[in-house]
């Protein structure tokens, strides 16, 4: 899209961030209204979804969330060929690994998505061993879902953005929203060195969701953001290519193959944070280095990079997208966790069908969004 600063001109919708959210509901909504995109850094992405650990788990969020990756698979797999020529998706596979002392926790995996329709196995020693080579022998069953992928997390965001800018979307970095009010003529949004007036609001700013909606004088939903550690890691072994993603089925660690003697690992930590370019520490980079000892054979020779993002919760860990209850013109698209990307397609749709006033098309029109709307119960702060 093509960077501007704009002097005061009106848009159908102003969305407020840049990432995987804001940039899926550009591509979403901009062949039918005009959309500005407002980015508070000089490039969009650069906070969460320019961090993410790039895979792809239907299971991810859970039972609840499950519908929304499910449907969104489709499009990730084969994108129309106007979007782009290859899909984003490449075969992985994920392991849910535990020890003896574990078995509830995964009795409880699979109890939570029976009848869902997601192919899960359940493996006893000489199936982990076959999948991870090294493995010591506490860590003897998991659950195995074939289906889980890596994505193409850059090249799936540059093409929201291309779609975007093709369809007549603008983006405004170095943006910062400063202040919002409301007038006859709509919202006006006062930014950086600009001032934006739209008819509507997508609050799509991730960590910073509940400081946008306080300054449009919108209650906060309770999005709070966590921190979350990446370690890549240089190891004394063969690491298989066709690895699985690997997690603790108590959500201790999980680690994914870079290349043949490299792995991507994370503590699987949520530090509450303040919104801000999350670092990672080092207290997190030892723990994650000593849950990674404890499950595999494989000598750590150096830490070779380590960084860290923020992930974005509402109370109830669920998304929270569609229009506020108290605010006329006033969405939320945020508390998107760590599945916002592999989800981005099915939200995109569902709320720019509720703008628009229309169906969401075939892959989504069986998911009640009424599960992730801004005024649902379970949002307490909101009681």
């Amino acid at each position: 899209m093509p960077h501007r600063h704009c002097t005061r001109m009106a848009y159908d919708v102003a969305i407020i961030g840049a990432g995987i959210a804001g940039a899926s509901l550009a591509a979403a909504l901009s062949a039918h209204m005009s959309v500005i995109v407002l980015e508070a850094e000089d490039q969009p992405g650069y906070h969460t979804t320019g961090r993410s650990a790039a895979f792809w788990s239907v299971t991810y969020g859970g039972p609840v969330v499950q519908p929304l990756s499910s449907a969104s698979g489709p499009f990730l797999a084969h994108p129309p060929k106007s979007f782009s020529e290859t899909g984003f998706l490449l075969q992985r596979g994920a392991l849910m690994v535990g020890r003896a002392q574990d078995e509830a926790q995964i009795a409880n995996f699979l109890s939570a998505f029976q009848g869902s329709g997601v192919a899960l196995e359940r493996l006893a020693a000489v199936g982990v061993q076959a999948h991870m080579p090294g493995v010591r022998a506490a860590w003897d069953r998991a659950v195995w879902e074939p289906s889980t992928t890596d994505i193409d997390v850059a090249r799936l965001h540059a093409a929201y953005l291309r779609q975007a800018k093709q369809m007549g979307a603008v983006l405004a970095t170095s943006q910062k929203v400063q202040g919002i009010s409301r007038g006859q003529q709509g919202w006006t949004l006062s930014c950086s060195s600009e001032e934006v007036v739209a008819h509507r609001i997508i609050n799509a700013a991730g960590a910073w969701a509940d400081d946008v909606a306080q300054l449009a004088g919108i209650e906060p939903v309770g999005v709070t953001p966590f921190r979350r550690t990446m370690v890549q890691l240089e190891v004394a072994a063969q690491v298989p290519a066709d690895l699985p993603l690997v997690v603790d089925i108590n959500e201790q660690f999980y680690f994914k193959p870079d290349g043949p003697n490299r792995i991507w690992l994370s503590p699987h930590d949520e530090t509450p944070s303040p919104p801000c370019d999350a670092a990672p520490e080092e207290m997190d980079v030892a723990l994650a280095i000593a849950r990674f000892e404890e499950v595999m054979d494989w000598p750590v020779v150096r830490v070779e990079r380590t960084w860290a993002g923020l992930r974005n919760f509402a109370p109830d860990r669920l998304p929270v997208f569609g229009a506020d209850p108290k605010g006329a013109g006033f969405f939320w698209c945020a508390g998107q966790g760590g599945f916002g990307i592999q989800t981005a397609p099915a939200i995109a749709a569902l709320l720019a069908a509720e703008i628009l006033g229309q169906p969401p098309g075939a892959d989504y029109d069986a998911i009640n969004p009424a599960a992730f709307a801004p005024g649902r119960k379970s949002l307490r702060s909101r009681a």
